[in-house]
């Protein structure tokens, strides 16, 4: 067994950087050495972490251990033929895409990021601009290896001990530590999308374009003027896609049509002041933004990084919110609730926040896990600047998100109050009873655990 790489007592974060807390964090390279680990996890447990992704403190665990399982990277098996690989927890869907997409596999779903783990993928139950199609990330895995509080290895999955996988899918790491798992890929001929771009008015405009539409496309989504007021309010940009065919790209393209290269142009120092991103700048960006867009452009050819993945170009792309960080605020509404939605956007724009990062879906049915966050409704993500006054307009919103049948996403949540939770999460004592049934001693667990006491 290779000796373990303990980093000693480290402050971490999620990726917008507030509230740092304190852990031993332990490099593990194998299922010994994270078995090992759980003999010391100790009074204030264990969390294991990937690529620090999640935005908030679901990947903190303060006073206690955390495990980087960044070096559990094995591709174990490719299945051509089935389109299934079997990869261990700590692989990055940057290196899927490196390795599969030139042999015509491209991962099932992809968040806004490709520096996601598969374990950290299953654990925060991903979803990407495919959600109306395909769902989230866990309705593709097969079956998954979870090293549970007994020191047991589990292969668990829909259709084995499905109450622990769903509890697991969406659970945030505290079921266990996520080892390898089964994926089931999408076919692709050509690394290249055809792309639709729409310039809407307003947010009307936006939502009836996308109910009418939506369906004809495998990936939209749509950034939103989140400043803009009155009769400009929640104006878009919608873009809409699918991968092209081969028989579809100019001839350049033909001879090579599943090249791909995922880099990063450059990196972001640490010097940006917080108030850089302030609503005199943010609403200048967005009127340069928006009106550089095309009204109409149809069949546009775009790489897979410059659809799915603009801001990874971009490394360390969240300082340039300043030292005090941001909060991305993520919530879904049923169909049905556009006013409640619109309310929200209204509140953003009149509140003197700042958010140029703002990007509203539709999703689909969601998946059966217990804390995963996606249902039927329209998705609004913003990327907000830490600033006064911020704490108590996002409880107002949270206010008026529950009351409509929402809830927020506990992979983004740094602050939502424990005691909407039951509210947002309607199967929450179902996830409960699972985890007291795998790790009654609670091993498991995170700062977001405790602040929301699940």
């Amino acid at each position: 067994m290779a000796d373990r790489s303990r980093s000693g007592q480290v402050a971490l974060t999620g990726w917008g950087r507030t509230a740092p807390t304190p852990a031993t964090v332990t490099t593990a390279a194998s299922a010994d050495e994270v078995r090992a680990l759980l003999g010391e996890a100790g009074p204030r447990g264990l969390l294991a972490r990937g690529l620090a992704r999640s935005y908030g403190d679901a990947a903190q665990n303060a006073g206690g251990h955390v495990l980087d399982t960044t070096a559990l990277d094995g591709v174990l098996d490719v299945d051509l033929g089935a389109a299934v690989v079997e990869v261990e927890a700590g692989v990055s869907l940057d290196r899927l895409m490196t390795l599969l997409v030139p042999l015509g596999l491209f991962v099932p779903v992809t968040a806004g990021t490709r520096y996601v783990t598969v374990g950290g993928a299953i654990a925060a139950d991903i979803h990407g601009k495919d959600h109306h199609r395909t769902g989230s990330f866990s309705r593709h895995v097969e079956w998954l290896d979870l090293l549970t509080a007994d020191g047991e290895v589990r292969r668990i999955g829909p259709d084995r001990d499905p109450e622990l996988f769903w509890a697991t899918a969406g659970g945030m790491g505290l079921t266990g530590v996520v080892l390898r798992a089964a994926v089931r890929m999408r076919r692709i001929e050509t690394a290249q999308l055809l792309v639709d771009t729409d310039r809407t008015p307003d947010l009307d405009a936006l939502l009836e374009l996308l109910t009418a539409t939506d369906h004809l496309y495998d990936y939209s989504v749509a950034w939103i003027d989140c400043v803009a007021r009155g009769a400009r309010l929640g104006r878009s940009v919608l873009t809409r896609g699918r991968f092209a065919h081969r028989d579809e790209l100019p001839a350049r393209h033909r001879a090579d049509p599943l090249r791909y290269s995922g880099s990063v142009r450059l990196t972001a120092p640490d010097l940006f002041p917080s108030g850089l991103l302030n609503p005199v700048t943010v609403a200048a960006f967005n009127e340069v933004w928006y009106r550089k867009a095309p009204a109409r452009r149809r069949a546009q050819l775009q790489s897979i990084p410059t659809f799915f993945h603009p801001l990874d170009g971009v490394g360390s792309w969240n300082r340039v919110y300043g030292r005090r960080g941001f909060v991305q605020y993520q919530f879904v509404v049923p169909l049905g609730q556009e006013e409640t939605l619109r309310c929200v956007v209204e509140r953003i724009a009149t509140s003197g926040t700042a958010s140029f990062l703002a990007v509203l879906k539709r999703f689909g049915a969601g998946d059966p896990g217990y804390l995963s966050f996606p249902q039927e409704g329209w998705t609004l993500a913003l990327d907000i600047p830490v600033v006064a006054g911020l704490a108590e307009l996002l409880d107002g919103l949270d206010e008026l998100v529950v009351a409509a049948g929402g809830r927020i996403y506990l992979a983004k949540d740094a602050r939502v109050r424990p005691d909407l939770l039951p509210r947002m999460y309607p199967r929450l004592d179902r996830f409960r009873a699972v985890r007291a049934r795998v790790d009654p001693g609670g091993v498991f667990t995170s700062d977001l655990a405790r602040r929301l006491c699940l």
